[in-house]
């Protein structure tokens, strides 16, 4: 945490000019778990916790949440957030993010996920620099060391490997690398899912024609890559916990608690 508070405190004056939209997709309908965005945790829906840590980045000079459901508008309403509706055809959360991106006048836009209600504000912050400190790249995303060898073959798990110049090479749900000597070992990353755009990048990824890789891994992230623009990709120590399941919701629930002891 320490060296991510360093780097923000050095660069901070360049890009206090900018403006730096962070955008919160928030969907009613879920397969897996619907309305999850509206459950309580900790006497606050799941939405309000994101938006409320989200407003804590020292970067952002706004948030929004975009939807397509009134039922999230009028709870985003009832806590003073800004709300835009949005178009319901969407097929991704980035194309939403585009979307709003496309109302605002903001040079970066932040594409929060809105099932993050433990997200760290400085992980936004170390993902904004990354990309800003970068001449070449047109999105900025976080990786963490993976830590627990089951997730290494976890397919939900998506894995990372990066350039030396900090630019992303691919993101697989697979192993990657791949060991192929016995007794060999390798660090292994896992992605973040959050994202930091260029305004002209975001408004133009939904006209991207999707590539056989994307297709084949299911990642949004890859259309960029098989289309030759770079990603950076910061390492950060922060902990992504995503609520996708009530399970998922319970689990989350407790850890509040224990954080409230």
């Amino acid at each position: 945490m320490s060296r991510v508070l360093t780097t923000v405190d050095r660069v901070l004056p360049s890009i206090v000019p900018l403006k730096i939209l962070g955008v919160i997709p928030a969907r009613y309908a879920s397969s897996r778990f619907p309305g999850k965005a509206l459950v309580s945790i900790a006497g606050k829906t799941m939405l309000q916790h994101v938006w409320e840590r989200a407003s804590e980045s020292r970067y952002l000079t706004g948030v929004v949440i975009a939807t397509d459901d009134e039922r999230i508008r009028d709870a985003a309403e009832s806590f003073r957030a800004r709300v835009m509706m949005t178009r319901e055809d969407h097929l991704s959360g980035t194309d939403r993010v585009a979307e709003a991106a496309s109302a605002s006048t903001a040079d970066i836009i932040v594409n929060i996920q809105g099932d993050e209600p433990m997200l760290d504000p400085s992980a936004i912050d170390t993902a904004v620099l990354g990309l800003l400190e970068s001449d070449e790249a047109v999105m900025g995303t976080l990786k963490k060391r993976i830590e627990h060898a089951h997730d290494i073959e976890d397919p939900n798990v998506v894995k990372v490997v990066t350039g030396r110049d900090g630019n992303a090479l691919y993101f697989s749900r697979s192993p990657i690398p791949h060991l192929r000597e016995k007794g060999d070992s390798t660090t292994y990353y896992k992605h973040l899912g959050l994202y930091v755009y260029r305004r002209d990048f975001l408004l133009g990824y939904p006209d991207l024609p999707v590539g056989p890789l994307e297709r084949a891994e299911k990642l949004e992230q890859l259309r960029a890559l098989e289309n030759g623009f770079k990603i950076r990709v910061v390492e950060t120590d922060y902990e992504s916990i995503g609520v996708d399941t009530p399970s998922d919701w319970e689990r989350v629930s407790k850890l509040w608690g224990l954080q409230a002891v």
